[in-house]
């Protein structure tokens, strides 16, 4: 039995999943399995895959189910104490495990594990995640992780780890949010934080690839069931700045449907913000009308490409 298991669900990501697999296997901790699970890619993911020797890759294919189902998959597979995620296309720097081990020993009554990451860019430029009160010095417990996330989230699906025994009381992914980039992660997190203390690094020791292929489209949004957020309604009643947190989505949401021309689920994810609210000109770009905004939203993507990054959602 080793002590982590790494789960990494892979549909088609020929391109990108030997260096997200090598990176595993230069981690200075040692102690892992790998629990890899082709989600029906058409790719050639598998060859990819297999031509990688290693006695501690475990490999499943199945049919296409969507990112829940196969980190769900993995999952119920695993036999280690934690459970870290890693997405095919993202990567570690090779103290990753070992710092998440540190926490783990640091902190026992933590059910989450952190460390902090960077974005690599299309252009190959590199933003660092910026944290109010987090450094490269810092270890401990997130007082309030929802304050926390406003501008960056301090927890993306590569950096985490989950300890497997608080799956029996947070329950598994959800998979009614069918695609990546829908709101998975970002409901499994925060049902896990709002049972456990998280404990965190602040030592960046991963990286979230953004790569122009995997940008979401208009029409892919359409192709998308989205997280409702609605399970969330009695914990924002007594928590602002879950509300708060849970309202950016809901803008996202809504903005990415008006975009994409469903004025139903604009209006239901709009309709759903609560009395926390959101900015002032979150709310106004939402009423915009869909040609300027799709002029904005272009604007925006010839900004990034020069390395300026701003969110509308603050």
């Amino acid at each position: 039995m080793a002590f982590f298991s790494i789960v990494v669900p892979v549909y088609n990501k020929q391109h990108d999943v030997k260096k997200t697999l090598d990176s595993v296997l230069m981690q200075t901790y040692t102690d892992f399995e790998i629990i890899i699970v082709n989600d029906g890619s058409t790719d050639e993911s598998e060859r990819v895959i297999l031509d990688i020797k290693d006695s501690r890759i475990n490999y499943f294919k199945i049919s296409n189910q969507g990112i829940s189902a196969a980190r769900n998959f993995c999952i119920t597979q695993s036999t280690g104490t934690v459970i870290a995620f890693l997405d095919a296309d993202d990567y570690w720097y090779p103290n990753h495990l070992a710092i998440l081990r540190d926490l783990y020993i640091n902190y026992p009554d933590a059910g989450m594990l952190a460390t902090r990451y960077e974005f690599l860019h299309p252009n190959n430029t590199v933003e660092k995640v910026e944290l109010d009160g987090i450094d490269e010095k810092f270890t401990g417990k997130l007082n309030d992780v929802f304050a926390l996330s406003m501008r960056y989230r301090p927890l993306w699906t590569s950096c985490i780890a989950i300890k497997k025994d608080v799956f029996k009381k947070t329950g598994l992914f959800d998979t009614s949010i069918n695609k990546a980039a829908a709101g998975e992660d970002t409901d499994m997190w925060t049902r896990v934080a709002l049972e456990y203390p998280i404990a965190y690094s602040g030592k960046i020791t991963a990286r979230y690839v953004l790569s122009a292929t995997n940008r979401v489209s208009h029409s892919q949004t359409l192709q998308r069931s989205f997280a409702k957020l609605d399970k969330f309604k009695e914990q924002e009643k007594s928590n602002y700045n879950l509300s708060r947190f849970i309202n950016l989505y809901r803008a996202s949401y809504a903005l990415k449907y008006k975009l994409a021309g469903d004025k139903a689920n604009f209006k239901f994810y709009y309709s759903q913000i609560t009395p926390a609210g959101i900015a002032l000109k979150t709310r106004l770009i939402l009423f915009l009308p869909v040609p300027l905004l799709k002029i904005l939203y272009r604007g925006k993507q010839v900004l990034k490409s020069k390395n300026i990054h701003f969110t509308i959602y603050d």
